[in-house]
């Protein structure tokens, strides 16, 4: 997997999970995901695009939070959505 130096690193914070035990949108509707990611810029933890709300993806759209990390045991990569990129 091929990374980038991305100027929105600079949003990366140190973050806890808001809700460590799952897609907090969809915890509060019942709803279900494939795949967690977790925001580095406030922790806020959303479903991937897989699953069927999108939850991460309209959170870095609607807050302005850039770059998100896999929240899946064993996986330590993170994404840009801005640039539709590995960082």
């Amino acid at each position: 997997m091929t990374t980038t130096q991305d100027p929105h690193l600079s949003a990366i914070r140190d973050v806890e999970p808001v809700t460590p035990e799952g897609c907090g949108e969809c915890l509060r509707s019942g709803g279900r995901w494939v795949h967690l990611r977790l925001c580095l810029t406030c922790g806020n933890v959303g479903c991937c695009d897989s699953s069927p709300s999108r939850h991460a993806s309209a959170h870095a759209a609607g807050h302005g939070h850039p770059i998100v990390r896999s929240f899946e045991p064993g996986e330590d990569w993170r994404w840009c959505y801005v640039d539709e990129a590995y960082v």
